[in-house]
């Protein structure tokens, strides 16, 4: 009785090498592709850093004490709500140290007034 050798398979191809160096190569060109080049000799770049920050007039500022803030006036939801024009979009500008649970019932207490949606304003930093 003769026994028969299980069938052997072939080698099969080292993809993952050829993968890892894909990804590698992808990695690298990602990296070194969002490196923006100079604009150029002579030309020099508005800097904003010395601007001063001013609320848009028709946002409802939230001071770091929990303070409601409407064209440098002290307000409340319903009265800020009263004085939108359509569409009722409320612009909530916090101050940074305010407390977050009061702007979330803000934010509610403004949908409740007839806002038809709140919208929360901040800085835009550096890209």
């Amino acid at each position: 009785m003769s026994l028969v050798p299980p069938p052997t398979r072939a080698k099969g191809e080292p993809t993952i090498g050829l993968i890892n160096v894909v990804f590698l190569m992808l990695i690298f060109f990602l990296i070194a592709g969002t490196i923006a080049p100079p604009p150029g000799d002579g030309i020099a770049l508005v800097q904003i850093a010395d601007l001063d920050g001013k609320a848009p007039p028709e946002a409802l500022v939230i001071t770091a004490d929990g303070t409601l803030l409407h064209q440098q006036q002290p307000t409340d939801a319903d009265t800020y709500v009263a004085s939108l024009i359509e569409p009722r979009i409320a612009r909530l500008l916090p101050d940074r140290n305010a407390p977050a649970a009061q702007l979330v019932t803000l934010s509610a207490a403004l949908r409740a007034a007839g806002a038809e949606r709140v919208v929360i304003l901040g800085e835009r930093g550096q890209p």
